[in-house]
């Protein structure tokens, strides 16, 4: 840590931490969350041009990484038994079996994207990566990733609405499916009647 850096870290620790409590609840991740404002504060200090605006500076830091913390803590469907338990289809036994079918149906898709694209849904979604982790095990800068993981769900739902038999009510929930079609789920059709 450099001079500035360490000045700093003095004037300003217990403030931001105060700052970040406020609004993370978890003093872990409010720690978590201090320490990586100040790698950006470090990383980033030779680009603040106006140093009597630091603490303004630094505080917009501060909210940005709290919005990015609460951004990568979105929960993270499971293309499967997850998504069943989320929808709101206890009431209605025809909506539950239509929801699962079309599940297997996502499941046997996803198989059928380009390499690059299924690995980016397999660790996000099912895996629960968050995008930025997915990046770096996948050789890929974070907003490569984001776009990585953004271009495989839009194939995923051009596939999924180019073919399959199905009706979905206003919000998106499926009301009807026929799997008996074989144009995008060969192996649903096989083992759902």
């Amino acid at each position: 840590m450099d001079n500035n850096t360490e000045k700093i870290w003095k004037e300003f620790s217990t403030k931001l931490k105060q700052f970040i409590l406020k609004r993370v609840s978890d003093k872990d991740d409010a720690e978590d969350i201090l320490q990586e404002v100040f790698m950006k504060i470090h990383s980033n200090i030779g680009t603040l041009r106006d140093k009597s605006k630091i603490q303004s500076w630094i505080y917009t830091i501060t909210r940005n990484t709290i919005i990015d913390y609460y951004r990568s803590q979105k929960p993270m469907l499971e293309l499967s038994e997850t998504l069943l338990e989320t929808l709101p289809v206890k009431e209605d036994p025809i909506k539950s079996d239509v929801i699962k079918e079309v599940s297997q149906c996502i499941k046997t898709l996803v198989n059928y994207l380009p390499d690059k694209y299924r690995k980016a849904l397999i660790l996000t979604e099912y895996q629960g990566l968050i995008q930025k982790k997915m990046g770096e095990k996948l050789g890929l800068s974070p907003s490569g990733a984001k776009s990585r993981v953004q271009r495989a769900r839009a194939k995923l739902k051009e596939m999924l609405l180019q073919g399959c038999h199905r009706q979905l009510e206003q919000i998106g929930i499926p009301v009807d499916y026929q799997t008996e079609c074989h144009c995008c789920c060969p192996n649903v059709s096989n083992n759902v009647k």
